[in-house]
């Protein structure tokens, strides 16, 4: 380890490299243990250059964008937390742009919008970074951002670097190959048309408020908590809609609490912390939710969050 901490503050200065950080902060739930090593990259070299260290060291790395759509254990998690900071966005035609992982989807939207780019204006307040939507291939209003999107730029976890086609990217519901693979996203090239500033932005503000209305987004959450139930692999019974917010809700669970962690009110597929929760509460209540709707309905409901560091059985 100390092999790997010399390595590191070689390559990026004393103070960049931070040892026992606390992730609370840094998730949307805002419950979580500490990082072993927490680094903040600032650009998509230096996550490069990280993973060639934390390779060579044999340091497992975990990657952190905005911190939504994931659970962090009490207990943190162990090696090397890269958490992608910075990025940027460029127009490299009138049908093309490339971001940065470390960009978030607010800040895409918001240069597209100015520099009348159309094609993402609908994914106005979604959180996170481009990094978490594409290895989660986030979904809205019945779109995956996959869709958009022509290439992108991967990392190996010993830093190798390699462009690759959208149609290699494994991309499904929830899903892409970085799930399977453990490569880092770098960046990512997103198809668009012309479009009017002013309209786009009507655009986007639909949306918000959208969002505003169906969503807690004034309670820390991490997102929805479940995948909605998949046509041709689930059976859901006559009548019951496919979604597992409403799925929940009709089991009965919508403000059912343990500890801190309650199922929102406002939406079923929410889980909120109150400001106490404990990252085991919430996987406690996420498993409750499950049971319930499984023995109710015989539906089986799959996790979108992503679980970080170890969590016990019976959590």
């Amino acid at each position: 380890m100390n092999a790997f901490v010399t390595a590191m503050t070689a390559a990026f200065g004393a103070g960049r490299l931070r040892e026992d950080v606390p992730l609370a902060p840094y998730t949307t739930f805002r419950v979580g243990g500490p990082a072993e090593w927490l680094f903040e990259s600032r650009n998509a070299q230096e996550i490069v250059t990280a993973l060639q260290i934390a390779g060579r060291a044999g340091v497992r790395v975990t990657m952190l964008g905005g911190g939504s759509t994931v659970l962090v254990s009490d207990n943190g998690v162990r090696g090397l937390m890269i958490r992608t900071r910075g990025g940027e966005v460029v127009q490299i035609d009138e049908h093309r742009i490339c971001a940065d992982a470390a960009v978030t989807i607010n800040g895409l939207v918001r240069w597209t919008i100015n520099h009348g780019c159309a094609g993402l204006e609908a994914w106005a307040g979604t959180p996170g970074t481009v990094g978490g939507a594409v290895f989660g291939n986030a979904h809205f209003s019945g779109r995956l951002i996959g869709e958009l999107i022509v290439d992108v730029r991967l990392a190996s976890r010993k830093g190798d670097t390699i462009d690759m086609p959208a149609s290699a990217m494994a991309f499904a519901y929830d899903r892409s190959r970085l799930q399977e693979t453990g490569e880092a996203l770098l960046s990512a090239v997103f198809k668009v048309s012309r479009g009017d500033p002013a309209a786009l932005r009507s655009v986007a503000r639909a949306s918000l408020a959208f969002r505003k209305r169906t969503q807690p987004l004034e309670t820390p959450s991490a997102g929805c908590i479940f995948q909605n139930p998949k046509q041709g692999r689930d059976r859901v019974p006559d009548g019951m809609p496919w979604s597992a917010g409403a799925l929940v809700e009709r089991a009965g669970l919508k403000g059912t609490a343990i500890g801190g962690a309650r199922v929102s009110p406002a939406h079923g597929n929410f889980i909120v912390n109150d400001g106490t929760a404990t990252a085991a509460e919430i996987r406690q209540l996420i498993e409750r939710c499950r049971r319930a709707v499984q023995e109710q309905f015989g539906v089986v409901l799959r996790e979108e969050i992503v679980y970080m560091g170890e969590f016990a059985a019976s959590e």
